[in-house]
């Protein structure tokens, strides 16, 4: 029999048999690689490993350990749900079983329609570890759309995604799982076949590190007239370790949920009578935001920004210009017809932007010019999408337009890089990623050509600063491509806050020009720039972040005095009018309760510094401080104290102002 040869990601050669399978190459590389293969690309495609490989071409092992792994692993096991669900109630439909970032879900309608209950998780669990024990083989079946919906006939979800790609229906579902007018499916067991493009893992028993964890309601296909079904939620990973080191990560994030902690701090709240995804601040959360935008305010005027305001709302016109309402309507609030014209509220700043550079003639010797606005902004999300301060519909970002010749345009996104940087290492940050997007072939204004230069020159900026960097292809907006930035809190979740994009766009869009050294007409470039994206955002995240616990320059109350008795809270008053002369944000509560309660009471608002004073400290001036997660001083002198306090906040805020 003949042998095939094929190429390694290194470059280097293998010879195998005929009919050899990337199972096979793995084996053949080392046992090892072949115990934690669990799927490979063959010629840049994703392939079960059991697949035969064609000579000449170019494999890769994909590993468990790997997010592409983790993916296979993932919807393997929703099969395996599935599976367990259609044993445990028969008649049961299923419809969809994705993998997702961390996890995967299936959803289901019941016969008769019940619901899941948590004893019914735990059953399903059971089975699916019985399925896994059986270690069924995935096995890969191809058939014709007729032959697909005979075989699924009794599946009427599955039919239904099989007569849409019929329709030629352009949902990524159809077009993902049925290619080529051929259904592909896979059978790992005489009772269970579920149609899907895999790869998936060789068999069962290469899974069984998983947890599901909840049960919620899910429109077929998110049509809210369709019919509701109910989607169980899991997660898979490929190691017992790793597995319990998400869910105690998942733990530590319902602990640190900042709607949670905005209630028990009270810091801001989202009140019914408002409407979904509007949120009102109280006193204590306003003072974070206040530090937070004075902060912005302030590294924007060291940085030559020219700060600007515009209006909440604008005429329909605007948006036309700007192609908002082409390519982003849907995100966008009803418009509301006036007696002259029709008018939206704002969804971005930038078009009102456009409007200010287009007022009067431009020089280039003005540019760079850097408009800066602390712009609010409303976007209609869908109620199912909203997640308090991290998906919400009224927002305000620290939003930049920077207009640039071409010529300038690789230096300030250089220097943008290091601006962003700067601010969120000042906020406690220093673990980040950064992705590149890219044009997203069907929504995009402009030229082939524009696109190329600006991608190529946030690509140089990039690599100019030695930064490591992910390409998210089609992931650009329809204007331009962009750098995203994204930080590590400190429980190792990944948040996209920043945002620098390059646009050749608008400035065509409302015929901006600048008049250049040669005194012909030149068209600038607009450079789009959030750095903390928005300013409730980013609230949220470092609410998160800290678990409530903010750097004393940050927080709310600095400062709490609690005297022992009655008899020493005039000296009380006296440690408080000290501490606020020296800048302090600090309060007393008085003796009505016990002193344990009211240290308890401090202690769960967080606050860094609890003094108590009592009869020495009266006669000698001074406090017993109790720190934040420290060691408690007695007798500490109040003047040596004050001098602490404020010199930990000045190098904390001189930090963050050189960060």
């Amino acid at each position: 029999m003949a042998n095939i040869t094929v190429s390694l990601p290194d470059g280097s050669e293998r010879e195998l048999p005929q009919g050899s399978t990337a199972l096979d190459l793995a084996g053949s590389i080392g046992k090892r690689l072949a115990k934690a293969a669990v799927a490979a690309t063959v010629d840049g495609a994703e392939t079960d490993l059991t697949a035969p490989l064609p000579d000449g071409s170019v494999v890769s092992i994909i590993t468990a350990d790997t997010d592409d792994g983790r993916h296979v692993l993932r919807h393997s096991t929703s099969h395996v749900m599935a599976q367990a669900v259609t044993r445990l109630f028969p008649g049961a439909k299923f419809s969809i079983g994705p993998a997702i970032e961390n996890g995967f879900y299936y959803d289901f309608e019941l016969p008769g329609g019940k619901t899941f209950s948590d004893d019914d998780l735990a059953s399903i669990e059971a089975e699916m570890r019985s399925i896994i024990a059986e270690n069924q083989p995935f096995e890969r079946i191809e058939m014709t759309m007729d032959e697909g919906a005979d075989l699924f006939a009794d599946q009427p979800y599955k039919v239904d995604l099989i007569n849409r790609f019929r329709e030629q229906a352009s949902d990524a579902e159809d077009a993902t799982e049925i290619q080529g007018g051929v259904v592909s499916a896979y059978r790992n067991s005489p009772e269970f076949v579920d149609m899907c493009v895999g790869p998936h893992v060789p068999s069962t028993g290469k899974l069984g590190h998983f947890k599901l964890q909840k049960v919620a309601g899910a429109y077929w296909r998110g049509n809210e007239k369709g019919p509701m079904l109910q989607r169980v939620y899991g997660t898979a990973w490929e190691s017992k370790e790793a597995l319990a080191q998400h869910l105690h990560q998942l733990e530590e994030a319902a602990k640190r949920d900042h709607r949670k902690l905005a209630t028990e701090l009270d810091l801001l709240s989202f009140p019914s009578e408002l409407g979904g995804g509007l949120a009102v601040w109280h006193p204590k959360g306003a003072i974070v935001r206040k530090i937070m935008e004075d902060y912005s305010r302030l590294r924007h005027e060291q940085g030559d920004y020219e700060f600007v305001f515009t209006p909440h709302l604008a005429n329909a016109k605007l948006f036309e210009t700007s192609g908002h309402l082409d390519f982003y309507a849907d995100g966008m609030y009803p418009p509301m017809e006036m007696d002259n014209g029709t008018y939206y509220m704002k969804p971005m700043n930038c078009p009102m932007h456009c409007l200010i550079f287009k007022s009067r003639q431009r020089s280039y010797r003005e540019l760079p010019l850097r408009l800066f606005e602390l712009g609010n902004v409303y976007r209609y999300e869908r109620a199912g999408t909203l997640h308090g301060l991290l998906r919400i519909r009224g927002f305000t970002q620290d939003d930049s337009h920077i207009y640039v010749t071409k010529e300038q345009m690789a230096d300030e996104v250089a220097g943008l890089l290091d601006f962003v940087l700067s601010v969120l290492r000042a906020f406690g940050f220093d673990d980040f990623t950064f992705n590149l997007s890219t044009k997203d072939p069907e929504k995009y204004v402009g030229t082939d050509e524009i696109w190329d230069e600006a991608t190529e020159a946030l690509r140089q900026a990039l690599e100019t600063h030695g930064l490591e960097y992910a390409v998210k292809d089609g992931d650009a907006a329809f204007y331009g491509p962009k750098i995203d930035i994204d930080v590590r809190d400190a429980i190792g979740r990944s948040w996209q806050l920043s945002t620098i994009q390059a646009d050749f766009q608008l400035p065509e869009r409302f015929d901006l020009e600048y008049v250049g050294a040669d005194n012909n007409r030149h068209r600038p470039i607009m450079l789009h720039r959030a750095l903390f994206g928005s300013i409730e955002r980013f609230f949220g995240v470092l609410l998160e972040h800290y678990a409530g616990n903010f750097p004393t320059w940050l927080a709310p109350l600095q400062v709490r005095v609690l005297p022992v008795a009655t008899a020493h809270e005039e000296y009380a008053q006296q440690v408080v009018d000290r501490l606020g002369q020296a800048g302090a944000r600090v309060d007393m509560i008085g003796a009505g309760d016990a002193l344990g309660k009211r240290i308890r009471s401090s202690k769960l608002e967080k606050i860094p510094y609890i003094l108590v004073v009592g009869d020495d400290d009266v006669e000698h001036g001074t406090v017993g401080v109790n720190p934040r997660g420290g060691e408690v001083e007695r007798g500490v002198d109040v003047g040596e104290f004050i001098t602490r306090f404020t010199d930990e906040v000045a190098e904390t805020t001189e930090q963050a102002l050189t960060a």
